[in-house]
């Protein structure tokens, strides 16, 4: 009908405008500017942190929302990933540590990815040679002790472990328990490592005998038991991390310029945990995956560990904040047991402590 009312030449200027709106892309909708945001699922334990800034860019590089599933501590999270075999919750896990990285890796839920930026991670810290899991972070569990309290009672720090059961020390230590506690399983890892499988339960019941007090987890021992840094407790001793007097100087908010505890790290007696991250096998999002496993290595997010999660980075090209350089030494001989024998052993080994220790 249109064509009864209109002259030929606009009719025909007409039907080309028509022509080419009807040929034009459809416009982006008004507050959008291209695909909607793809989502990376991130499983891991309660403990993992990482500032707004660095995740915002990775979201900004690659178009993406980072989700964070915290599946309460690191043995838990692992035994739900286990169970979504197939089915994954996430498209990588990150929390898995070199006591339970044998479990992890028989499981099958991971799969190889070689990053390019394992180049810049030390080898003794790549524990899987299929690239299923690639370590991301370190840290040491050791002795901490309260600085004042030594002094005031005119009595020397502990230097060794050998020192623990002497009776000068009587009462003083509290530890976590190995069969609830991370830092308590390191810390058993490391007297096994120290004093040997045949004779490690011996230096145990000495302890025993001296007074140890067991906890069921860090934030006990450390917070209520004993007497440093911010805790209250009565003794001066306890089972921490390496890291602990730099997080007393960071959290005081500048009112300490030097901790109230110190490290003490005898030869072949503090024990590196290592932190690995690994792609789900499953996971629809593989490449997105393997942009966050190499984000993780990389020197950004490196850089932001230590003062989020009070660890060591793994890439040798991070540089470490001066609280750490200042505070948070690295033992020159750490204790070391291989991930296999671990895993072949811990339940046993657990069970042998709890007998000789508990009850």
């Amino acid at each position: 009908m249109l064509k009864q009312f209109l002259p030929t030449s606009l009719l025909a200027v007409l039907l080309v405008v028509l022509t080419v709106a009807a040929c034009a892309p459809a416009t982006t909708p008004p507050g959008t500017s291209g695909p909607a945001p793809r989502i990376l699922t991130l499983m891991t334990h309660d403990s993992f942190a990482a500032s707004e800034a660095i995740i915002k860019q990775f979201e900004a590089a690659n178009n993406a929302t980072v989700k964070i599933l915290k599946a309460n501590d690191a043995g838990s999270a692992l035994n739900q990933a286990i169970l979504s075999k197939g089915n994954p919750l996430a498209d990588v896990f990150f929390g898995v540590d070199n006591t339970f990285l044998s479990r992890a890796l028989n499981s099958g839920i991971f799969e190889p990815y070689p990053s390019p930026l394992l180049a810049d991670i030390p080898a003794d810290l790549q524990l899987d040679p299929e690239f299923r899991l690639l370590p991301v972070d370190f840290g040491f569990v050791c002795l901490n002790y309260d600085k004042q309290w030594f002094a005031d009672k005119q009595i020397p720090a502990p230097q060794t472990l050998e020192d623990l059961v002497k009776p000068a020390y009587k009462g003083l230590l509290v530890v976590e328990n190995p069969a609830t506690s991370s830092p308590g399983l390191a810390f058993l890892l490391a007297s096994i490592a120290h004093f040997g499988p045949d004779n490690y339960l011996a230096w145990w019941q000495g302890l025993r005998a001296n007074d140890v007090l067991v906890s069921d987890g860090w934030e006990d021992a450390y917070y209520t038991q004993f007497s440093g840094s911010s805790g209250k407790g009565p003794r001066p001793l306890v089972v921490s991390y390496a890291t602990s007097p730099a997080a007393e100087v960071y959290f005081s908010e500048g009112a300490l310029t030097t901790p109230l505890t110190g490290n003490i790290l005898p030869a072949g007696a503090s024990f590196r945990q290592i932190e690995f991250a690994g792609i789900l096998k499953g996971t629809p999002n593989r490449d997105l995956a393997a942009k966050w496993i190499d984000f993780m290595l990389s020197p950004a997010f490196q850089e932001d560990i230590p003062l989020q999660m009070f660890v060591y980075p793994a890439n040798r090209t991070a540089r470490l904040p001066d609280l750490f350089q200042q505070f948070a030494l690295l033992p020159e001989t750490p204790a070391s047991l291989p991930a296999e024998t671990i895993s072949q052993q811990r339940e046993a080994w657990l069970d042998a402590w709890t007998t000789a220790v508990l009850r």
